[in-house]
């Protein structure tokens, strides 16, 4: 597989098509369409401390691609909303009923902010999100068994709340069967996560899951096991590198995250501009992940994303 050098940022800050309804996220935009469906166009920004910080050439093609490649080898553990994927950036999926909660999942000790395990355990915390941990672990080690670590979404009104899950379940935030079926899937979709990268020479360290409800199933959503959502070390590294206290070799957006820590930034007044180097290092960091995953070469659409896109949508029917 030949190594990939992306070319110059093409700026995918934004979409517009001919269409109701739009609503702008962090890193990605939606519109509804008839029957249930949902058009997800994912862009090129890049957020961090939940601010979009940066743009990174073709990391909106690269999350969409592997997304669906890691839906479409978990559909097995529980269904997904993913329809269709008719361009690099876009997906149309089944609109679902959102559970408001965020299903996040740790295999390590790690992170830098206020929400991660190794933050909170370095602030002096012992019992973090309701789980006891013990004296004398060191950052990015191992934890004998993964460990969940749920908070509410950004829709619920308390973005990265830490909850426990008794207060999940007491305060009704997610039906309590609902809530253990997610337990479940999570818990079994990380194992297959862990066991894929383990194949590949990674670690996958932590991770997200958002699940939604359609037609009153349980289902999958969002993005799953990315370089967005998901945190990736280099396998082979990774021992040396703990053992003398440095920090693993990344392949996600936790290198973009330290680099603004670094410059003494994490979320307030005006950030620092990312220098283009470093973009396209992520760039190439990202379809490097992308590759050593899936095992397939990326090749970018580079046509014009505005005018692809809506090309593309026309031709398959999705828009006028």
């Amino acid at each position: 597989m030949k190594p990939f050098t992306p070319a110059p940022p093409t700026d995918l800050d934004t979409v517009e098509l001919p269409l109701p309804g739009k609503f702008q996220g962090k890193v990605r935009d939606m519109w509804p369409l008839d029957d249930g469906r949902r058009l997800i166009v994912t862009t090129d920004r890049q957020s961090a401390f939940d601010v979009v910080l940066a743009t990174i050439p073709f990391k909106g093609q690269v999350l969409t691609r592997l997304t669906k490649w890691w839906f479409d080898h978990t559909d097995d553990i529980v269904p997904n909303h993913v329809l269709s994927m008719p361009d690099p950036n876009v997906i149309v999926a089944r609109d679902a009923k959102v559970w408001p909660v965020e299903m996040v999942i740790r295999g390590y000790i790690t992170g830098v902010t206020k929400t991660a395990l190794w933050y909170n355990y370095d602030q002096g915390q012992r019992n973090i999100y309701g789980m006891d941990f013990p004296d004398g672990l060191r950052k990015n080690q191992a934890l004998p068994v993964p460990v969940i670590t749920p908070t509410t979404k950004a829709e619920a009104g308390g973005h990265d709340e830490k909850l426990t899950r008794d207060e999940i379940l007491e305060r009704e935030i997610v039906p309590r069967d609902v809530y253990l079926a997610m337990e479940d899937a999570t818990r079994a979709l990380f194992a297959r996560g862990q066991a894929v990268a383990a194949e590949r020479g990674l670690i996958l360290v932590d991770t997200k899951y958002e699940f939604g409800d359609v037609d009153g199933q349980l289902t999958l959503i969002d993005e799953i096991h990315t370089t967005d959502s998901s945190r990736w070390w280099l396998a082979d590294t990774y021992p040396d590198r703990f053992a003398a206290g440095e920090s693993p070799d990344t392949f996600d957006k936790e290198f973009l995250r330290q680099w603004y820590a670094d410059q003494g930034y994490r979320g307030d007044g005006d950030p620092p501009l990312l220098p283009r180097e470093l973009a396209e290092r992520m760039s190439r960091m990202y379809i490097d992940a992308y590759q050593r995953i899936t095992g397939d070469t990326f090749v970018p659409d580079e046509a014009p994303p505005a005018e692809r896109i809506t090309g593309r949508l026309r031709g398959a029917g999705i828009i006028e």
